[in-house]
């Protein structure tokens, strides 16, 4: 039986870009304190999952990153700085 008050799950955003946004959109919502508390908990498990997807995107173009590296002969560490 599924639990009712679970978030229903929405959908991927399109790129990372739609994603920082819209999670840009949440914090300043949530930090405003306005939010009621069930909105505010949809609002943190949305967050959370737009960060995980954020990170995914991040790493799969640091490993591509360094695969362009390494076709040159040349492989090096990412650096973030």
């Amino acid at each position: 039986m599924p639990d009712a008050h679970a978030p229903t799950p929405l959908p991927e955003p399109a790129s990372y870009e739609q994603a920082l946004a819209e999670l840009e959109h949440l914090v300043q919502a949530m930090e405003a304190g306005r939010l009621p508390l069930d909105q505010l908990m949809n609002s943190h498990h949305r967050a959370t999952a737009l960060l995980a997807f954020c990170r995914e995107q991040l790493q799969a173009l640091e490993t591509q990153v360094q695969r362009l590296d390494a076709s040159t002969g040349q492989l090096t560490a990412w650096s973030a700085a």
